[in-house]
């Protein structure tokens, strides 16, 4: 029996428009194998009723043609159902994409779709809200809500507002309590992983796996200015867990208790919680099309680099024109006080 598809697009999601990967459908699913059509969605939300609806319609996989954001409202409609989440990834991160080693290139990853491995996964919840890469509070939480409302999307657009918010940005004390106790730290940051990443090969929790029933904690204590380079070099070379003001560790279930309500983050859309947080991850609840071994996209170390090094770059430029901009508006501001000045003699 031919297998049925759903792909679901995102017209909003990421940089670019999704108008070739339409035209690519027809190249690269086989039509002796396969029955698909395309739903695109209208609005925050679209995707977590037309998933469900392709759950009940008895279709093999939904296919999200988009960002995270995008993969999560399609993935909480699939979780405990016979229905399989496949990935074209074109958002701002991809980080689910990226950690299962989904191809960027979409030719490559509708070639994935059409072989139709199949795995299946745990998935996380944040105060029952299900979530599949990262949760977390903090400074991430907080950018996430700034990125939100920026009006654009991409890698650049979340630099820029991650380099103007952490100049002012407070640690905050937060209590957490797990199997083994309960501990406070003060952090800038508490990071949940299912997967290892944010996206952009950010890997806030490197050494986390989706088939552990566990996840992976990453706790960035308070730091300096001196300590930024080899954070950010960590980040993007997975041993960021390496650093002396990271704290880690696994477990199935984590309650966050902080002194007042504020901003969290799951597979980085932002959303306001109270002072107490339910993290827990459950086993084997999400069936996943996959590469497989010898398909997956093994970018060398050099590309990867590459990469880090455009990114500090991008950093780089983007402080100069902070500081630019600050320095223009204390001119400014210097101007009009000494024309007072020389009013009032």
């Amino acid at each position: 029996m031919m297998k049925k598809i759903l792909f679901i697009i995102n017209p909003a999601s990421g940089t670019q428009g999704k108008e070739d990967i339409l035209n690519q459908l027809g190249d690269v699913i086989d039509k002796d194998r396969y029955a698909w059509e395309v739903v695109k969605t209208e609005r925050a939300g679209h995707a977590v009723d037309i998933a469900a609806q392709a759950v009940r319609d008895g279709v093999d996989e939904v296919v999200a043609i988009g960002g995270d954001g995008t993969v999560n409202e399609i993935a909480r409609s699939l979780i405990h159902t016979q229905t399989a989440l496949g990935i074209v990834p074109c958002g701002s991160g991809n980080g689910l994409a990226r950690h299962l080693q989904i191809p960027m290139d979409t030719k490559k990853a509708l070639e994935v779709i059409n072989e139709g491995l199949l795995d299946i996964i745990d998935y996380g919840k944040i105060n029952n809200i299900p979530f599949f890469c990262t949760c977390g509070v903090g400074f991430d939480a907080f950018v996430s809500l700034k990125f939100a409302t920026a009006g654009k999307r991409g890698l650049l657009t979340y630099l820029e507002k991650t380099l103007q918010q952490s100049l002012t940005y407070q640690n905050q004390t937060y209590e957490l309590e797990t199997e083994d106790g309960t501990k406070k730290y003060k952090a800038f940051l508490i990071a949940c992983g299912n997967a290892s990443q944010y996206g952009n090969n950010a890997y806030i929790t490197p050494q986390a796996t989706l088939t552990d029933g566990l996840m992976d904690v990453t706790i960035l204590e308070p730091f300096t200015v001196l300590d930024v380079p080899s954070l950010a070099y960590q980040l993007f070379n997975k041993t960021i867990d390496q650093n002396s003001r990271i704290k880690t560790f696994r477990c199935q279930n984590l309650r966050i208790n902080r002194s007042k309500s504020g901003v969290v983050h799951f597979d980085g859309d932002p959303m306001m919680m109270g002072e107490s947080i339910n993290v827990e991850i459950i086993k084997r609840g999400l069936n996943v099309v996959v590469p497989r071994e010898k398909d997956k996209d093994t970018r060398n170390v050099l590309q990867k680099a590459q990469e880090y090094v455009n990114g500090l770059q991008r950093l780089n430029e983007l402080f100069v024109e902070d500081i630019a901009n600050k320095n223009r508006v204390m001119m400014n501001k210097n101007r009009a006080l000494l024309k007072k000045l020389t009013k009032r003699d």
